[in-house]
């Protein structure tokens, strides 16, 4: 049986010190700088996903994880980022179920 699951608002976050920005390396090819820019965005909705409660890449879909963009404040992410989201979340937990 299948339950419907709301979202659920974010917690407040801790509030934590943050390194120092730097800047990314200039003469890369463009698809270097889409693709650790795309990372960044998956690894921020990881996060937010996890403190939002879910666990597995399983319940992770794409509305729920674009859902949680809208709630952190990050643009709404492509289908490519949503499955990297899902298999940052795989290697985190170790099996699909």
């Amino acid at each position: 049986m299948a339950v419907a699951v709301t979202p659920c608002p974010l917690p407040d976050l801790p509030s934590v010190a943050t390194l120092p920005k730097k800047r990314l390396p200039a003469g890369r090819p463009r698809d270097w700088y889409e693709s650790h820019n795309r990372r960044l965005k998956a690894m921020r909705l990881v996060i937010a996903l996890l403190h939002s409660g879910v666990y597995r890449p399983r319940t992770a879909t794409n509305r729920r994880i674009r859902t949680v963009a809208v709630q952190i404040g990050v643009r709404p992410p492509s289908d490519a980022t949503c499955r990297m989201v899902r298999a940052l979340m795989l290697m985190r937990h170790g099996s699909g179920s």
